[in-house]
């Protein structure tokens, strides 16, 4: 495989300005036209859009809505922009639960998110869609479970949780989808934390549409070192289940004066990977500030936010492409 240019697709997520597009809100919709066209100017290819949650009931409203939000980004010129998503496993629905009836629910759940891809024209849903995000598991006394009582709990977990996943890609393979899993740092879920541990239980999966994001930020922090690294992503692109990637800051905030390891982090993704590469900041919007007890100030955002003295969520935006196309190309020079 080609080493990925410096003018590859660069995404950026919409975690930036929400958690929610309010996709049947024809005024927030405006919004996000607006974000995208000022976005595009800095080079930004395509757009990390988040699913938010929603009922069994709603699901064929959820769809028209975001069928809806398409064909709105379209009439504005933007036929051309990509679009992948991020969704994640909830409290009600966990694909991991240990009640069958509830399994079977979640998998309702995330085809309809399959389903929201699709209709935004994505090709990649990524997200913590195996053990519901930041939802750690207690005893029936509601004591915490830690360190090796809560691996043995994960097994259990996980064990549930791969059939599904399973018939979830065999579903995201008929629509053209393909799921990312991401595995996220111990201190904002209770697993899978670590690619080796992704590894391990997408050997209980068979659906090979079913693969792995890989998020800087959680590699940084809970990651096994850059030689690991290495042959983690060799054999995930060798098992064809390196789908996607984000470049974040440890602190999920500023890219460009982030301490990333950007060399070694990249290299061995560059070998052997060409698909897009997403911008992952998550300012400090209210959706984010106590459960990421983010203390950094918020970007202002323009046009929603009185202006101050402190960087805007566009200037965030423009440097964050700048670096990561620099990063790029000093790779690829090389």
């Amino acid at each position: 495989m080609t080493k990925l240019p410096a003018t590859s697709d660069i995404y950026i997520s919409f975690f930036m300005f929400t958690t929610n597009l309010q996709p049947d809100n024809l005024d927030y919709r405006r919004i996000v036209v607006a974000h995208i066209k000022k976005l595009q100017r800095f080079g930004y290819s395509g757009f990390e859009f988040p699913i938010a949650p929603g009922l069994p009931e709603n699901y064929a409203q959820d769809l028209e809505n975001y069928t809806n939000l398409r064909h709105y980004l379209d009439s504005e010129g933007l036929e051309n922009v990509k679009i992948s998503t991020n969704v994640g496993a909830t409290r009600t629905f966990d694909p991991s639960s240990n009640y069958p009836e509830q399994r079977q629910e979640a998998l309702e759940y995330l085809k309809s998110r399959v389903d929201i891809t699709a209709a935004l024209g994505g090709e990649i849903m990524m997200g913590p869609i195996v053990i519901p995000y930041g939802v750690f598991p207690t005893t029936d006394f509601n004591e915490p479970i830690w360190s090796d009582e809560l691996q043995e709990h994960l097994k259990v977990r996980y064990a549930n949780a791969q059939p599904i996943l399973d018939k979830l890609g065999e579903y995201a393979e008929i629509k053209k989808v393909k799921l990312a899993i991401e595995p996220i740092t111990h201190w904002e879920t209770p697993g899978p934390n670590k690619l080796s541990q992704l590894i391990e239980f997408l050997k209980g999966v068979k659906s090979k549409q079913v693969g792995v994001v890989i998020d800087s930020a959680h590699e940084i922090l809970d990651g096994e070192g850059p030689e690991i690294f290495k042959t983690q992503v060799e054999y995930l692109a060798q098992q064809g289940r390196l789908h996607y990637v984000q470049v974040s800051p440890p602190d999920r905030g500023a890219l460009h004066t982030s301490w990333l390891p950007w060399k070694s982090f990249l290299t061995p993704i560059v070998k052997v990977y060409d698909g897009p590469i997403a911008v992952e900041i998550f300012n400090a919007i209210p959706a984010f500030t106590n459960s990421l007890r983010l203390t950094r100030r918020k970007f202002w955002i323009p046009d929603e936010d009185p202006p101050n003295q402190y960087p805007n969520a566009y200037d965030i935006a423009d440097e964050a492409i700048k670096v990561t196309r620099k990063e790029l190309k000093k790779i690829g020079s090389k």
